[in-house]
């Protein structure tokens, strides 16, 4: 049953959902958001969460020692192992749980596993999709900020095309990033027995209605957030909402879901914003845009979520009439 509007209200009143206040992220970073919006529908629908975090910005800035802003069960680990570790939790719970052997067998557990792009996308995909396949009931949420962000801004499978980074600038000889960003949402969906969605803080609704579903799906769930870096998309800390929501509007960041290969879209759209609005409002890619070839970079992008947006459509009608296995 969908939470209603009294309890959202009770739970924004809780200020510590399961990452506390005092952390060291960013003013204006959104990854504390995408966790708290996760961990306060857990706690809502009468689940304690249990959390493993890969190595990165959320990680460093949480649990800076002997201090840590995590006031649920939670296991650090490293940039590439968290699906496999918040695997074996669910796996070692499943286990007590046959043999009789659970403190409080009436209490539910809802196991989250949180990665940055750079954990998820690349140096944690193997793991990630090894533990997707052995069905394990988990949820792993990626904060999407397109770049190695904690180590100062290195390129990502995530990271789009004509954005400066420091291991692909933008420069005389290359436009910065030549390859597109990889769509870590369509890999995820085609392991078949999964729930896969794409989320922003700034739809929450969207983001608890689907939290709520991947915590009743009866398997694997992955979630990924779009997750603004203010510091190095040269943003200012109050626009990571303003910057989702043209992200949104413009085909970007398409909000939908794939449960077992049935897609729908949950933000519909009459028309797309160009592109170009998206790009423009962010410093890091100024540098692209005084270059000769400026327009060819924004073209490409333009195409690539002109088609996707295209696709989506197709799926989503292909798909609609299918049954859900």
């Amino acid at each position: 049953m969908a939470l209603n509007i009294m309890q959202l209200a009770t739970l924004f009143a809780d200020k510590n959902p399961g990452i506390t206040q005092g952390h060291r992220l960013c003013p204006g970073c959104a990854a504390p958001n995408v966790v708290k919006f996760a961990l306060m529908i857990a706690k809502a629908k009468g689940f304690e969460p249990v959390v493993g975090l890969a190595t990165g910005c959320l990680e460093v800035s949480t649990t800076i020692y002997p201090y840590s802003a995590w006031n649920v069960p939670y296991i650090h680990n490293a940039f590439e192992n968290v699906a496999a570790t918040i695997s074996g939790v669910e796996t070692a719970y499943r286990a007590l749980a046959r043999r009789g052997r659970l403190v409080d067998p009436d209490k539910k557990y809802a196991f989250f596993a949180f990665g940055g792009d750079g954990g998820t996308y690349d140096i944690g995909l193997q793991s990630l999709s090894g533990a997707i396949e052995r069905g394990h009931k988990f949820i792993y949420i990626v904060y999407d900020n397109e770049g190695y962000m904690n180590t100062g801004n290195q390129r990502s499978g995530s990271t789009p095309p004509g954005s400066q980074t420091t291991t692909a600038p933008v420069g005389k000889k290359l436009s910065g990033k030549v390859q597109i960003k990889k769509n870590i949402v369509e890999i995820m969906a085609g392991h078949e027995n999964v729930y896969v969605a794409t989320v922003s803080t700034s739809e929450p609704m969207d983001f608890f209605k689907k939290i709520e579903k991947a915590l009743e799906f009866d398997g694997p769930s992955f979630i990924a957030a779009f997750s603004p870096c203010v510091r190095f998309w040269r943003v200012g800390d109050d626009k990571a909402v303003d910057i989702s929501k043209l992200a949104i509007e413009t085909g970007y960041w398409p909000l939908y879901e794939v449960e077992r290969g049935v897609y729908r879209i949950t933000k519909r759209l009459k028309e797309l914003k160009p592109v170009r609005q998206f790009i423009e409002a962010q410093g890091r890619f100024k540098p692209l845009l005084k270059k000769a070839d400026a327009d060819d970079i924004v073209n490409e992008i333009q195409e690539y979520v002109t088609s996707r947006w295209e696709r989506l459509l197709a799926l989503e009608e292909a798909t609609k009439d299918k049954p859900i296995r």
